[in-house]
């Protein structure tokens, strides 16, 4: 080999060489003066709000489809008042609004033919420009285009090392970094998730289950035995035996064998969970409801009960989004959520997050599964719901089913300031206000068991309405300074489980995410910790945003 081929090689070699030194580097020196993790509807408006001032961002996303649950499912929007949603928030459902004033948008029925029911509110307000209720795919496109039109970095697929991912000094936050090995250092941090993981491996206290009332002084917290403020409860007496009249035979599948708990006292329970499934009844869209992996329809003979019964509710949540479709949430006795089988879920491992999710996934199909072929269905429910079925052009990666468990509740942090019933209900006024909401104090059932008379109840499902829109305090977002000085996390807030039931709703989160943004570009700019930004400054730049605080 002569001497000139032999320095071209070594000089390949070398830029080899340098490149994977380069790309190492890069993979793990990424740096911005906010990093957001989660790429939820609250982690979306949050980094639209901090370039908005100026500031580098990274998003560092678990998820691939940004938006979380707005893009995944819930798309008959949970607004309450809708006079106090302001800011990014109002201007996602401005942007859907906009989307559906364009006759391409209405493929699968006229516009006309829609109609204009929404929760609370009509679904589309033209005075305001403004509409809340979606498809899944509409909803996932303006956050892409939220991130397009702001050049926001995002890295998705990148899960938090949760073992040792945290990098802390001195009460303050370096970096995180991922299981694939990328380092995000910053500024400022924000826990934009569902289940608070960057809060809990920061050591940021926080709770999970039902406090006693006696906690916070609240009346709706706790175990809330023989309370029916929704109709997901048995109204009628249903025998929870495999053997009816025959405790020997064992309990059907979903009862605990376990007493409910003392009313008003503590426990570690959650509200149920469940995925909002996107449905239509249009023939050319359609798609035929799954049998799932490892069907058994005795996991449903409780709900041949219900329908024995005399039950006939199953479309009562069947709710009306465009192009005939639904947003199909849980209703009745015996429904879509599956009722305690998520207690592990916040502290478990991926892994077992994962098999969670998918023991969901198949309860919920097997459920659809059950209800088109099982002759115990009403005949005449039945020949309706085989119309319907899962929409072809929606979750086009995932089998047409949505990539978002609608995680309800999960970690709530544990700050020096913690929202109660009490502030949702008036009884106490919020101070340093940076957001608002107005939905009732909503908690999804937590149990199903035996009552001393022997048949099978529900408990936990409580719906108490606020009497007037409420403001949510800074102190809610922000940690204890004890334990970190630079995170924010307005998705996993600092409230009680009742107040929490009332505060998670999407616009909400989107309206809070915005607001730590800000406060984060405050204290990076005095540099000074979260918990001493000047709330005067904070106030008029989130009033400039057009917030709405009171």
């Amino acid at each position: 080999m002569n001497k000139k081929k032999i320095i071209s090689i070594s000089l390949v070699i070398a830029l080899l060489f340098l490149f994977i030194d380069l790309s190492a580097f890069q993979k793990k020196n990424l740096e911005a003066d906010i990093i957001i993790y989660g790429g939820t509807s609250a982690g979306i408006t949050a980094a639209v709000s901090a370039v908005k001032l100026g500031k580098k961002v990274i998003v560092v996303s678990p998820e691939i489809h940004l938006g979380g649950l707005s893009s995944g499912g819930l798309g008959f929007t949970d607004t309450g008042n809708k006079e106090v949603i302001g800011g990014l928030s109002r201007e996602f459902y401005h942007r859907v609004y906009m989307h559906y004033q364009d006759d391409a948008s209405w493929k699968w029925q006229m516009k006309s033919e829609y109609g204009n029911k929404g929760q609370g509110t009509p679904a589309m307000d033209g005075k305001d420009r403004t509409m809340w209720i979606f498809e899944p795919h509409v909803a996932e496109k303006i956050m892409e285009d939220f991130v397009k039109e702001h050049k926001i970095t995002v890295y998705r697929n990148e899960w938090l090392d949760r073992s040792n991912g945290v990098t802390m000094k001195n009460g303050k936050i370096l970096s995180v970094k991922t299981l694939s090995g990328k380092v995000f250092k910053g500024k400022m941090f924000i826990d934009a998730t569902y289940e608070g993981d960057l809060m809990a491996t920061s050591k940021v206290s926080y709770h999970i289950g039902r406090e006693a009332n006696s906690v916070y002084g609240e009346q709706w917290n706790g175990v809330q035995t023989e309370v029916f403020q929704h109709k997901h409860h048995f109204m009628t007496p249903v025998d929870p035996y495999k053997v009816p009249g025959d405790k020997s035979s064992g309990l059907l599948a979903g009862i605990s064998d376990q007493p409910p708990g003392i009313k008003g006292q503590g426990d570690d329970k959650l509200q149920a969970y469940c995925f909002r499934v996107c449905m239509t009844n249009h023939p050319d869209n359609r798609i035929t409801f799954p049998k799932p992996d490892n069907y058994n329809a005795m996991d449903y003979e409780l709900l041949a009960r219900v329908f024995q019964s005399g039950w006939t509710e199953l479309f009562e949540k069947f709710d009306d989004i465009p192009n005939r479709k639904t947003d199909t949430n849980n209703h009745g006795p015996f429904s879509t959520d599956f009722i305690g089988m998520n207690y592990d879920y916040p502290e478990a491992s991926y892994e077992q997050r994962r098999k969670i999710v998918k023991e969901h996934e198949n309860y919920q199909k097997g459920l659809y599964y059950f209800m088109i072929t099982d002759t115990r269905v009403p005949a005449a429910l039945q020949k309706k719901l085989k119309t319907w079925g899962l929409s072809k052009d929606e979750f086009k990666d995932n089998g047409n089913w949505p990539h978002q468990l609608y995680i309800r509740e999960s970690r709530r942090m544990v700050s020096d300031y913690v929202m109660t019933e009490n502030e949702v209900l008036g009884k106490k006024e919020v101070p340093k206000p940076v957001g608002m909401g107005s939905y009732s104090l909503d908690s999804h059932n937590t149990q199903r068991y035996v009552t001393d008379k022997g048949f099978v109840q529900n408990e936990g499902d409580i719906g108490v309405k606020a009497p007037k829109p409420y403001s949510i305090g800074y102190g809610a977002i922000v940690p204890k300074a004890s334990e970190c000085t630079n995170l924010f996390v307005p998705v996993c807030l600092s409230s009680s489980h009742i107040a929490y039931g009332s505060a998670r709703m999407e616009p909400v989160f989107m309206i809070l995410g915005e607001s730590a943004a800000t406060a984060a570009a405050i204290a990076i700019d005095d540099k000074i910790n979260v918990q001493d930004v000047e709330y005067d400054k904070l106030e008029k730049l989130l009033l400039k945003q057009k917030q709405r605080l009171r």
